[in-house]
């Protein structure tokens, strides 16, 4: 098993490598800088791929090939200035792939893109900025010739959760079944609402398309003026309701506290954020999103939270399996915030559909 210098000598970049260090702090893989000695040499991006969650690495880079040489592609007719620093360019192997595996870890390298930052605080300027990046993502990506693959099958999938969560009442692996009894009843109560995507797709009426799946605000690029350079962190692109990339933004960014803060009363809907967001995804998706996605948008911001709630009260049945936890009833907390979170945005479903109606028929 070789350490990250010795993978990094894989690939072939340019220059010599100087030295290599963490960067960011990514929970999914381990990511580092590698910075090389010459001075026209450019800095590059190392990461060990997780391939306990991202099981078939082919498949994984595949998709990401294919969707950043159509980003570059479509650039390149656009006629865009500074391409290198708008699409991540990934550095192959002498055998012609983007990765290698040293027995028995999966690394990648991608080029650096310089003076470049991620931004964490949302407001609702960075939600605009984060709504229109993402639908144009997925614009942009609406005529992708490749058919690309699910990196994590079922990611989304609600009708699969709640079986997992039944799953979990039914063997009541960690005897913390009758604890749970309200939170269940309001699940419960809700179930069948909840998988509206799924049915709608069986019945033709939904169409899953190329989506990001995990739009947080870190997840793109700015220049150090302040503008979006490209969406990164590409793992999770694959076919997807377009309420993934929607809704899960909403779950996090507009909730007025973390989603383990224990205290109840302190949690609503920051319907400031989901203005702008919304503004932002619908100047750029309205072009290709059909009357059954827009009207459901309201659905979608209320599915995440209640998505995120059962697969944390499925992990507290199943005694913390799967979550890292800093106390006992940690995913507890977590499965009350983010129900009381999902019943703050109920509130709101007439007045999100307004907003939504507005932007669609607004001239921008």
């Amino acid at each position: 098993m070789e350490g990250k210098g010795e993978a990094a000598s894989h690939f072939c970049m340019e220059g010599t490598v100087a030295d290599v260090r963490p960067l960011g702090n990514g929970l999914i893989n381990d990511t580092y800088l590698v910075q090389t000695a010459e001075a026209n040499a450019p800095d590059y991006v190392l990461q060990r791929i997780n391939h306990a969650v991202f099981t078939d690495v082919e498949l994984l880079q595949r998709n990401i090939e294919a969707v950043t040489a159509h980003l570059r592609r479509k650039l390149e007719a656009e006629g865009a200035d500074d391409i290198r620093r708008r699409v991540l360019q990934f550095v192959k192997t002498p055998e012609g792939k983007t990765y290698y595996c040293d027995g028995q870890r999966y690394w990648r390298m991608s080029v650096f893109i310089p003076d470049s930052m991620t931004l964490s605080e949302v407001t609702p300027a960075t939600a605009y900025d984060a709504g229109r990046a993402f639908g144009h993502f997925e614009q942009q990506l609406t005529d992708l010739p490749e058919a690309l693959g699910e990196t994590i099958p079922d990611f989304h999938n609600m009708e699969l959760r709640l079986q997992q969560l039944r799953d979990a009442v039914g063997r009541d692996a960690a005897g913390r079944k009758t604890g749970v009894g309200e939170e269940l009843a309001l699940i419960d109560q809700y179930a069948d609402e909840m998988c509206q995507a799924e049915q709608l797709h069986r019945q033709g009426l939904l169409p899953k398309r190329i989506c990001h799946c995990d739009t947080k605000l870190n997840n793109m690029l700015f220049d150090r003026q302040g503008h979006v350079l490209c969406v990164i962190d590409l793992d999770t692109v694959m076919p997807a309701f377009v309420f993934s990339d929607y809704g899960d933004f909403l779950r996090t960014a507009a909730n007025t506290v973390a989603e383990d803060d224990p205290q109840l009363d302190r949690i609503d809907f920051r319907f400031d954020i989901f203005e702008a967001f919304t503004r932002g995804y619908l100047q750029s998706a309205r072009s290709f999103l059909t009357d059954v996605e827009t009207s459901h948008l309201p659905f979608a911001v209320a599915l995440f939270p209640m998505m995120q709630a059962v697969r944390f009260l499925t992990d507290y049945l199943n005694g913390d399996v799967y979550y890292k936890t800093a106390y006992p009833d940690h995913n507890l907390v977590r499965t009350r915030n983010q129900l009381r979170y999902f019943q703050c945005v109920k509130a709101h479903q007439r007045d999100m559909a307004e907003v939504i109606s507005t932007c669609l028929h607004s001239s921008y």
